[in-house]
């Protein structure tokens, strides 16, 4: 691969887990509208957008709504998840990545998060963690979600640095498959058996290490 230039990061299941904040937003949305569900329910609603979940949530209680007035829930799940994440702090952050995050800073290399959330600045606002990233790619900014490697690629052009120099690190198999489909070198972390296009996968953060990812590189 040659020397390294940039690490890009998603954020979710990476730097922090705000899937408990999501579940809480759409918890409450559902009792809102009088929809019953709990947290086995909302296994289905990782990684699926804002908009689709909404549906599936709709589905699940057999209710009918406007596109105006699901375009209103939707905002209003998102109201209700930024009311959650002020709550966030840098107890939050996943254990290891932030000492990953120094590594690569202090060895000169550049950094960005590449999320498929809107709410990702206050997020890393809240986490104390905007010293260590370079440059914030979100969902507003792209046109594609994940697969899509559009993301990963702005995330490369705003630091100027060819995406063939680039490592990103994802925790979903859509991630994974975004950073291959850029052209990157792709760092994953969960389970080998479903981030089987991943280059190199750790369970958790905790064994991330930058001397590691280099040796591997190198290999």
């Amino acid at each position: 691969m040659g020397h390294i230039q940039a690490v890009i990061f998603d954020l979710d299941g990476v730097i922090t887990d705000t899937a408990e904040y999501h579940y809480l937003a759409w918890k409450k949305l559902a009792d809102d509208l009088g929809i019953p569900m709990d947290r086995s329910f909302n296994e289905r609603l990782k990684g699926v957008g804002r908009k689709e979940s909404l549906e599936k949530i709709l589905e699940h209680g057999n209710k009918q709504l406007s596109e105006q007035e699901k375009d209103f829930y939707a905002t209003k799940k998102n109201e209700h998840y930024k009311t959650f994440i002020q709550d966030i702090t840098p107890n939050d952050l996943l254990p290891g990545i932030l000492e990953f995050m120094k590594e690569i800073k202090e060895s000169g290399i550049q950094t960005a998060l590449a999320s498929a959330s809107k709410n990702a600045k206050p997020v890393i606002r809240r986490l104390e963690v905007e010293q260590y990233l370079d440059t914030v790619v979100d969902a507003a900014q792209v046109e594609n979600g994940k697969p899509d490697p559009e993301i990963f690629l702005k995330g490369a052009d705003q630091l100027s640095v060819d995406p063939a120099y680039c490592v990103g690190v994802e925790d979903a198999q859509a991630g994974v498959q975004a950073i291959k489909a850029a052209g990157m070198y792709a760092v994953g972390i969960g389970s080998a058996k479903v981030l089987t296009q991943a280059d190199w996968v750790v369970q958790k953060p905790t064994q991330l290490s930058w001397e590691e990812l280099k040796r591997r590189l190198e290999m």
